[in-house]
């Protein structure tokens, strides 16, 4: 079977999921991309640009799949294929936490990229999420979305979108990691940051336990992981001054080995965020034995077993702090780990793809 993947924001979790799908697939998949940068004009331009790519195309899919990046029914408009698409939603600007600070906010123009999100659930044919906390979110913030508008409120699109989306879970190349493992026990603990630097991932928060554990005199060691922007958050530069002598390190791992060794070291991955729509970095941390502390919220509780839920998810601010002292002074299951790192296991490429697979050749026949 032959599918078109396009993907306007072509890197990080977006190409890794999409070199992952070509490379594990027993489908062709041809990749029709752009750079990830500039992501509002992506979504705005993006479809327009792709669309002209698809015309000189020598090629024709039986299925196309897009990421949520994509404005699908300008696309669709502007190539007049009859081919089914699949929307394949990452992310969603509807429901996800914008910064106060961003321009757009502030003028009041943030919706507009939401209504692409939208627009392309409703025109698409299949519309799948990365997890079932993403696909709740999602359909159930479009009423209030919708209702804000002045009249011609579409309310019964909301079911049309409903009855053709499904869950698909986000695949992950995890067995990459096992080359990297390290086995080893460290006498002081060592806290994992590895999000992106950005608002949505509460750093704030992260690092107010820190420095509530060392004012307290609670022995632990940091390492700080993930991609800084333009606009990164102060909390960072001030972490970096007051936790200078619990670093190990601090700043973006220069290449995949490092980054893998430095997960296998960590004995507990603390998150914070306001916003995952999945959670790979919480994944793939849990895969290399790290010891997670979440909050009970977002994606988070699909990861846990429902029995061990109550030993690793956090109500609150202070439930968190109580926690992580716990874990600081191995007040925990030691066989823990690896308990959830068997149950995250499954995330793999190599577990997920005939499920991929499967659904991939459903779509295309109907």
């Amino acid at each position: 079977m032959n599918i078109l993947l396009l993907e306007p924001f072509y890197t990080a979790s977006h190409k890794q999921w999409a070199d992952g799908l070509q490379a594990y697939s027993k489908h062709e998949i041809r990749l029709l991309s752009l750079a990830g940068r500039h992501w509002k004009w992506r979504m705005h331009g993006g479809a327009v640009t792709l669309a002209q790519a698809y015309k000189k195309l020598d090629y024709t899919p039986d299925l196309i799949i897009a990421s949520d990046m994509l404005d699908v029914a300008t696309f669709k408009a502007l190539t007049n294929i009859q081919i089914p698409i699949c929307l394949y939603f990452h992310e969603n600007q509807l429901t996800y936490p914008w910064s106060p600070t961003d321009a757009d906010v502030q003028q009041q123009r943030d919706n507009h990229y939401s209504f692409i999100n939208y627009t392309s659930a409703l025109v698409a044919d299949f519309v799948l999420f990365n997890s079932q906390y993403h696909q709740a979110s999602f359909l159930g913030a479009l009423p209030d979305f919708l209702k804000q508008f002045p009249d011609h409120q579409p309310l019964a699109s909301i079911a049309t979108i409903e009855a053709k989306a499904a869950v698909l879970p986000l695949a992950l190349d995890l067995k990459r990691f096992d080359v990297h493992k390290v086995d080893s026990k460290n006498e002081t603990p060592i806290i994992l940051w590895n999000h992106r630097w950005e608002y949505d991932k509460n750093p704030d928060e992260f690092f107010e336990l820190l420095f509530r554990l060392k004012e307290e005199s609670i022995a632990y060691q940091l390492v700080v992981l993930g991609e800084s922007y333009r606009k990164m958050p102060p909390i960072l530069k001030k972490a970096q001054t007051r936790l200078h002598d619990r670093i190990l390190h601090f700043g973006y791992a220069k290449n995949f080995a490092d980054y893998a060794h430095w997960l296998w070291r960590a004995d507990i991955a603390l998150t914070t965020s306001y916003q995952d729509f999945f959670g790979g970095s919480v994944v793939e941390a849990i895969y290399c034995a790290c010891l997670p502390l979440l909050p009970y919220r977002l994606a988070y509780p699909e990861h846990i077993p429902t029995a061990l839920q109550a030993k690793v998810l956090y109500q609150d601010k202070a439930a968190a702090y109580q926690l992580l002292q716990q874990y600081l002074t191995r007040e925990i299951d030691a066989s823990l780990p690896s308990q959830l790192a068997s149950f995250v296991a499954r995330y793999d490429w190599q577990e997920m793809i005939g499920l991929y697979d499967d659904k991939l050749e459903q779509m295309a026949q109907l």
